[in-house]
């Protein structure tokens, strides 16, 4: 039998939404879905906060979520069950950068570099919604030029004969952005693709590699 995994929740005094997620939670440990449950004060340990980043409350972390504002016994549930589940980073993600959580994003790609891929999937996926591809794409700009955007280069690369003009023109810019050498074997084709606003990123691409 497998451990249920822990929880860290942060409330503040006078909370609105703080009580009934702290009770959601303790019924999650009465049930076995969570194995244990640390609760902090705010007020009483603001440095505890500070270490966390936490900006607002109630404020739970379970396994590699950071879940923030009132959340349902069933919402936090789900998470749990799916916390072992590499394909729920690409919903996480969205709902960070649909919050204007982009930082956050950035800062969980920058500590598990694996995760880069889980950009690239939102970047592909014809369901990803106008607001998460501009966070994509605003993650994409701090990253230009780090070396773990130069190490994804062929992983963007393959992203360029994608059947959809604009996932090839998303890729043909983040490649421009690696401002490294080695994207213009994957740019330098798409001067001559059929979609004429294709033709005009990777020129502009270009312009960012040299």
């Amino acid at each position: 039998m497998s451990q249920a995994p822990g929880a860290l929740l942060f409330i503040a005094t006078g909370c609105q939404h703080c009580p009934s997620v702290l009770q959601s939670l303790g019924e999650l440990i009465k049930a076995g879905t969570l194995g244990q449950l640390e609760v902090v004060n705010i007020q009483q340990n603001p440095e505890r906060a500070q270490e966390y980043g936490v900006r607002s409350v109630p404020w739970v972390k379970i396994g590699p979520f950071e879940l923030v504002g009132m959340r349902s016994q069933g919402e936090l549930k789900q998470w749990i069950e799916r916390i072992n589940d590499p394909s729920v980073m690409g919903e996480y993600f969205g709902e960070l950068m649909t919050t204007g959580e982009m930082d956050k994003v950035r800062q969980l790609v920058e500590k598990t570099p694996e995760l880069f891929s889980v950009l690239l999937e939102l970047m592909a996926d014809e369901k990803t919604s106008l607001s998460v591809r501009i966070g994509v794409g605003a993650i994409m700009e701090d990253f230009a030029g780090t070396k773990l955007l130069i190490k994804n280069i062929d992983a963007l690369g393959k992203y360029t004969t994608h059947q959809n003009p604009r996932v090839r023109n998303d890729a043909c810019h983040y490649l421009g952005l690696s401002k490294n050498s080695k994207a213009e074997k994957y740019i330098r084709p798409l001067l001559q693709d059929e979609n004429a606003e294709t033709r005009e990123v990777a020129e502009e691409a270009l312009e960012e590699l040299e």
